[in-house]
């Protein structure tokens, strides 16, 4: 990965969070004022950062970090090593509180999804998209469900290839019927972002679904992580939704 560098033709004054700013926009300030949800990506990420390095202030660091990192999104999937490589200068203090903030964010946005119905597959896919979509091989996890389908506990069951994961249903259940789970949910990810599901897919939905069944703990669904395109405006695909699973 190449790492950004800034100018060092601007003052060293530049360093200083509120440089050319009148002091209503300072992004600390201006949060205190009007709420955070007025602030932009950058200013946001600013508050964080605290400081600029030579010869580029901190604002104009956020942006360079956005950038080089692709989109917020990507930003805040990355540990804090790969945040300190995106632009020369970045020291690990300011790249390791970047990292506990984005992953602090996550985990509370994946607490409040755990007190909700995970029966549905948008809940599912919010609840993992952070975590699976920027795989580089499918992971298999298994979500375990109580009576009124909230969420008792997430597992990863399996690791397999860029376009394959392979399981056994004991796998799948073991944990479930060790926690009493009352139903499950599968799920994985398709690191090419199609929300397609092959025929591999399918059959192992079917298997799962039938070993279910024997076992007393249904299968709700099987959702697959991917992205959205022109071709699938939703990045999920759901095999209940679709009529694979009875919902």
């Amino acid at each position: 990965m190449s790492s950004l560098s800034p100018s060092d033709k601007t003052p060293q004054d530049s360093l200083k969070l509120h440089d050319a700013l009148p002091s209503e926009e300072w992004p600390r300030e201006k949060l205190c004022r009007m709420g955070r949800r007025h602030l932009s990506d950058e200013e946001l990420l600013a508050i964080f950062l605290r400081t600029g390095l030579q010869g580029c202030n901190v604002l104009q660091l956020a942006a360079m970090l956005k950038k080089a990192a692709g989109s917020l999104a990507d930003l805040g999937q990355m540990e804090a090593a790969d945040i300190q490589a995106l632009v020369k200068g970045i020291g690990p203090a300011k790249a390791a509180t970047l990292a506990a903030v984005f992953e602090l964010g996550q985990r509370a946005a994946r607490s409040e999804l755990m007190r909700q119905d995970m029966g549905t597959a948008r809940n599912v896919y919010e609840y993992l998209a952070s975590e699976l979509r920027f795989e580089t091989q499918e992971v298999l996890c298994v979500l375990l469900l109580d009576a009124r389908r909230r969420l008792i506990r997430m597992e990863r069951i399996a690791t397999g290839t860029l376009t394959r994961v392979i399981t056994h249903a004991r796998n799948v259940f073991s944990s479930a019927v060790r926690l009493n789970a009352f139903k499950i949910i599968l799920a994985h990810n398709h690191p090419s972002g199609s929300t397609q599901p092959s025929e591999h897919d399918k059959n192992l939905t079917q298997a799962i679904a039938e070993a279910g069944q024997v076992l007393g703990i249904p299968l709700v669904d099987h959702v697959i992580i991917g992205a959205a395109d022109a071709d699938s405006p939703i990045p999920y695909y759901s095999f209940a939704e679709n009529g694979f699973l009875p919902l």
